[in-house]
């Protein structure tokens, strides 16, 4: 196994990396700094684009484009033109929060769900964004919503908060984009050392997830048992996603600022886009969303 600095920009909140099969490019996001990056399998060819707010997630469009969630609510993105389209905002209502980590299910269907900003009111919902664009209600509750990811069948739905330190199983139905039946999948713990971040599923139906402030990988079995641990060069790595020509590159965001001063500082790799490889192990396309 080898882990490498691919792109090195410092991201305060580094996020959501997406691989896109179709452009072979990878996608992150910088949350506070409000940026979208694209760059090549090695790390070439890095683009950015600003957002007029914080942004939580982004997926790429069937027809061009991309789907950002951002602060102010769900708006399209132009590539060409840099410019961002007001879908809705959900939570025009709820001034403290904004939309954080998302998906896109295999029939196209963005689920994000919300965070209060101040961190600790459970003020946060999951949402879904079919392809008409009709915003649905799946859960609410939360403080920090992250993490969703689905089984290689799409039939088991993942998803966490991050200040309950669990990750949690639902049932789910493709034909209609609902869950149901919230279990328990692990408990990763949450201290201010440790806690659930983002999260994808390998082809074999494991799920890694990024356990931020204690710089490690996590993969659990399809039962919830805890099958490895890769410990990552920096404690502040936030989400996972695998990519790259032959899907066997687990890419990497982490922060360079913690978003409130009592979390733990880091060291000079801090806020880099990270490459593990060697890991025998191979991910899932990420579909497009289908509006």
């Amino acid at each position: 196994m080898q882990i490498d600095v691919l792109v090195d920009v410092k991201t305060t909140i580094g996020e959501g990396p997406v691989w896109d099969v179709q452009e072979q490019r990878l996608y992150w996001i910088d949350v506070v700094g409000g940026r979208v990056y694209r760059c090549t399998a090695d790390g070439r060819e890095v683009r950015t684009w600003e957002m007029p707010d914080t942004i939580g997630s982004m997926a790429l469009r069937r027809n061009g484009g991309a789907i950002v969630a951002l602060g102010s609510g769900f708006h399209f993105l132009d590539f060409d033109t840099g410019e961002t389209e007001l879908i809705v905002n959900p939570e025009a209502d709820k001034p403290h929060n904004r939309l954080n980590d998302g998906k896109v299910d295999a029939r196209g269907r963005f689920i994000v769900g919300s965070m209060d900003t101040r961190e600790g009111f459970a003020d946060g919902t999951l949402f879904r964004i079919d392809p008409d664009l009709s915003v649905h209600t799946l859960d609410s509750g939360f403080a920090i919503s992250n993490g969703p990811c689905w089984s290689p069948d799409g039939s088991t739905f993942y998803f966490s908060d991050t200040f309950s330190g669990e990750i949690w199983a639902y049932d789910y139905d493709l034909e209609t984009g609902g869950i149901a039946n919230r279990r328990t999948f692990t408990k990763a713990g949450f201290t201010e050392t440790t806690t659930t971040d983002g999260s994808t599923v390998d082809a074999e139906g494991y799920l890694w997830n990024a356990q931020v402030y204690a710089g490690k990988l996590c993969r659990f079995a399809p039962d919830g048992s805890l099958d490895r641990v890769i410990e990552m060069p920096v404690k502040k790595v936030t989400s996972v996603n695998f990519g790259g020509p032959d899907m066997d590159t687990l890419f990497v965001t982490s922060m360079a600022k913690p978003p409130l001063p009592r979390y733990p500082g880091d060291n000079v790799m801090r806020g880099s886009l990270f490459a593990v490889r060697g890991l025998g192990v191979q991910g899932l396309p990420e579909p497009r969303f289908g509006g």
